[in-house]
């Protein structure tokens, strides 16, 4: 798949970030461009103008990991978009980057009963099982709960979906703004590092084209690594909650990742969460 557009676009946004004086270089008054010019990348990356435009009209293809590393260096790339730089790279090469097993088109992933079991073992947080672009495909009790609104559509949920185009989202995420920057970091930096799915293609499409605020966020090609953290939220049954989560890569399964949101014990969200579990295994609440 041609990632040269992808390429291009991330380069060009990371060079224009840069300021002359964080880069080291003088300032001046009559620059034409946002950030660093083309030539003063080349140069603190040490290789020819040409070849520095070369790369970025996206031809990443045959760039060694030491020039890579050098561009990184330039561009002041932290370590998640030095990882989405070589990720980018190595797509244009033509490698499956996580050398992952591709899913067979038309397939439905089903859990394994031991990986249920685990989710519903795990009783005091909520816990479900995503992939990269954010398609929610096994949870314990407690996160069907606390998405109530997400599960409300019917099919498939997707944070992604629902953080842009559900209404009931700008009431759930106490930060809506921080929340939806992390999504589109997690959607950027899937596209990086599988290029090959057209799930994630029609998703980001759909949202481009409904989302107004997706759209200019996505344009931004900004990627950060989220592994754990702290949210708010307002929750309709409970209230406000604040929550920490932890992500863990699913060995046994490539791609796949297990997010757990849990409450400081004894903390008033710590009740809350336990207030809503027994809410969502009492009559009224298994009736939605």
């Amino acid at each position: 798949m041609d990632n040269r557009d992808e390429v291009r676009e991330f380069l060009v946004s990371r060079r224009a970030k840069i300021t002359p004086e964080q880069a080291g270089l003088p300032g001046g008054t009559r620059r034409r461009v946002p950030g660093l010019r083309r030539s003063e990348v080349a140069a603190l990356a040490d290789v020819s103008v040409e070849y520095y435009a070369k790369l970025e009209r996206g031809n990443l293809g045959g760039a060694s990991p030491a020039v890579l590393e050098a561009v990184a260096r330039a561009l002041l790339l932290d370590e998640a978009e030095r990882a989405h730089l070589l990720h980018l790279a190595q797509a244009a090469e033509g490698a499956d980057v996580l050398a992952r097993p591709r899913r067979r088109p038309g397939r439905q992933w089903m859990p394994h009963r031991s990986l249920q079991w685990t989710l519903d073992a795990i009783t005091a947080g909520a816990a479900f099982v995503n992939n990269g672009r954010l398609d929610v495909l096994a949870e314990n009790q407690l996160a069907r709960a606390f998405y109530r609104d997400m599960y409300a559509g019917g099919s498939t949920p997707n944070v992604a979906r629902f953080q842009f185009l559900d209404a009931a989202a700008r009431r759930f995420y106490a930060d809506w703004d921080l929340a939806a920057d992390m999504t589109v970091d997690v959607l950027r930096t899937e596209a990086g590092r599988n290029p090959h799915d057209k799930g994630l293609h029609d998703l980001v499409g759909e949202l481009s084209t409904r989302s107004d605020e997706f759209r200019g966020r996505w344009g931004a090609h900004n990627v950060r690594r989220h592994g754990a953290g702290e949210k708010h939220f307002r929750h309709p049954i409970v209230g406000d909650l604040t929550l920490t989560w932890e992500t863990m890569a699913m060995a046994a399964e490539p791609g796949l990742t297990l997010v757990v949101y849990t409450a400081e014990p004894g903390s008033p969200s710590a009740e809350a969460l336990a207030l809503l579990a027994s809410w969502e295994a009492s009559p009224r609440g298994a009736e939605g």
